[in-house]
């Protein structure tokens, strides 16, 4: 780790937090009609897009710490390709708050530091648990998103394409970090994560 590397970090995580994100792969939703939703539906849809665009600002912030830390070459490509499909979850999840006229976290920024500290610690631990930390985290995020699509307003079709998207990106992310050696996390680390998880997301639906 030079002081090179860390003034990239800071110069992604000011753009992160601070620009517009955008998407090399078209806008999962862009084909289809805005459905007919009550404000209620309306108000729901927006929270639960903020929620998820705040989880892509913590993915950003992991994987970027964890590639900072990660000691084979191997594991940083990877880490680093999953960041970059998650900018593109961030400039679908960001232009579909917009559609539905909310709001971005408040908190984002917190969210960003306390996120890529655990990554950076993840990658000290060494590149197979660093590897296991991804595979978790990405196990997570489905069922997360898993959940938010249930909860979903069933006529928001938009929303609902972005999401399964979302979902099938992180199940190849899981696959790829098993793959290339993850080592399963304690379930007393799971659990912990799960819980930090939970904290996020309660959260961010209202801030």
């Amino acid at each position: 780790m030079t002081l090179d590397d860390l003034i990239v970090r800071f110069d992604k995580a000011l753009r992160t937090l601070t620009v517009p994100a955008h998407s090399a792969r078209a806008h999962p939703d862009e084909n289809l009609q805005e459905g007919e939703l009550s404000e209620t539906e309306t108000r729901l849809s927006a929270a639960l897009m903020r929620v998820n665009h705040s989880g892509e600002i913590c993915a950003q912030a992991l994987y970027e710490g964890q590639a900072l830390t990660a000691r084979d070459g191997s594991v940083q490509h990877a880490l680093q390709n999953a960041a970059s499909e998650e900018t593109e979850h961030l400039a679908w999840t960001e232009h579909r708050i917009e559609e539905l006229g909310g709001r971005k976290s408040l908190l984002n920024p917190l969210w960003y530091g306390s996120s890529f500290a655990l990554g950076a610690l993840a990658g000290l631990l060494g590149d197979k648990w660093n590897l296991g930390f991804l595979a978790e985290t990405e196990h997570q995020v489905e069922r997360h998103l898993e959940q938010h699509l249930q909860r979903l307003p069933q006529q928001d079709l938009k929303s609902r394409a972005i999401l399964e998207q979302m979902k099938s990106d992180e199940a190849n992310h899981a696959t790829t970090a098993i793959s290339q050696g993850a080592a399963e996390l304690p379930p007393p680390v799971q659990l912990a994560m799960r819980l930090a998880s939970k904290v996020m997301t309660k959260t961010a639906f209202w801030f």
